[in-house]
């Protein structure tokens, strides 16, 4: 059962790309957007499908497992891109925008490629998750962040169609930024597959502040620890920089190690297709847009906000403080997971603030979708994999 789990999410993943191609089908360059069309139906069943083999592909792994399958990073991040679907699903009935499809999935799907990046074993839950909230507190946050992340594609979409790129400027720079840090993840992943194909693994023992620590690096190792003295190991040379001093805990090497090839594979990546295209990627995906009315886009950005933003206040700051009282005696902790927690919520209220009491719409509110977005992944990648706290164990 555990092996037909994985080859539903599988399916899913291989739906999900079937359908990119038939949204992007459905773009129309010289009408609105928003045309029940025959390629957008067809790219909206195959999601459907793609989604019901991601519920399934939940539902056995719950099974096998005997618990809510959200209990370390890999499970958390696919639940993530599943409630994303549904998310998208919905908005997408109601409004019709076929490029919103183009824009989301391939989102979704470097989601999940990211997540499987991480061990896959269904292992026994940690005693401080064994607890009835891991089901209330991980999937109201999981699902409010997601039903957010729509809020980024479609804030993306409003920007790619409406910011100028006939002269570079402070928009397109950060658009290209974007751009950019979707090429670092998708470099980590391909990286991370090489190497995990080779069973590439080195292990080293150091002596940091008079302890022992063993790192196992799944990359080349290019970091070690900091004031780091190797005791056990061939290879010490090839680590010619130390990891940050802030950076504590004995994976801090090992996550800056891999964060740093993502970072640098990025650039790679990044420049090779601003090589082939002879042009910012964004000014080479604007063409593509003049169908879309902005209006709309902007619409679902912020229906996307409206309905997101409450479900993750309950899940990341009510039920969070609930468990964390249960757990460790007190509703709060400055826990590095906490504190974005309460700079995503902040975030999103001033969001909602400035959208309907300012009058921040269209351009202005697509870039606070942006960085909504940004606060949420800097939540789900560099706390958790690089920052040492309370919430480490998944």
């Amino acid at each position: 059962m555990a092996e037909l789990s994985e080859n539903l999410l599988f399916i899913a993943f291989l739906c999900y790309l079937v359908a990119t191609a038939f949204f992007g089908g459905a773009i129309r360059k010289k009408t609105d957007d928003v045309v029940w069309t025959t390629s957008g139906k067809i790219a909206f069943g195959i999601t459907s499908l793609g989604f019901l083999s991601h519920l399934g592909y939940f539902i056995m792994r719950w099974i096998v497992a005997g618990r809510i399958p959200v209990g370390n990073l890999f499970e958390f991040i696919t639940f993530f891109g599943m409630m994303f679907i549904l998310a998208f699903l919905i908005l997408y009935f109601i409004y019709k925008i076929n490029v919103l499809g183009l824009f989301a999935l391939p989102i979704v799907m470097i989601i999940i490629a990211y997540g499987s990046m991480f061990p896959t074993e269904i292992e026994p839950l940690v005693a401080s998750l064994q607890s009835k909230w891991l089901y209330i507190h991980v999937t109201t946050v999981g699902a409010g962040q997601a039903i957010l992340a729509v809020s980024f594609a479609a804030g993306l979409v409003y920007l790619m169609a409406v910011v100028d790129q006939t002269k570079a400027s402070k928009k397109t720079f950060w658009l290209e930024f974007i751009m950019y840090t979707l090429c670092a993840t998708f470099a980590f992943v391909v990286l991370t597959s090489i190497f995990a194909f080779t069973n590439h693994s080195e292990v080293y023992r150091y002596v940091q502040d008079e302890s022992e620590m063993t790192v196992e690096y799944n990359l080349p190792v290019v970091f070690a620890p900091h004031n780091g003295e190797l005791i056990e190991g061939d290879a010490y040379f090839d680590a010619p920089f130390e990891t940050p001093a802030w950076l504590n805990g004995a994976e801090a090497p090992r996550r800056f190690n891999t964060l740093m090839f993502s970072i640098v594979g990025g650039l790679l990546l990044y420049g090779l297709l601003r090589l082939l295209l002879r042009k910012r990627i964004s000014a080479a995906i604007q063409p593509k847009l003049k169908g879309v009315r902005p209006q709309v886009v902007d619409e679902v950005s912020y229906r996307a906000v409206a309905i997101g933003f409450p479900v993750f206040t309950l899940g990341g700051l009510v039920f969070a403080m609930i468990w964390a009282q249960e757990a460790w005696g007190r509703f709060w902790g400055w826990d590095p997971k906490e504190v974005w927690a309460l700079v995503t919520f902040l975030f999103y209220a001033a969001f909602l603030h400035l959208r309907l009491s300012q009058g921040w719409h269209g351009e202005r509110s697509a870039w606070l979708a942006v960085i909504g977005f940004a606060i949420i992944m800097f939540n789900l990648i560099f706390v958790n994999l690089v920052i040492s706290g309370l919430h480490s164990y998944a």
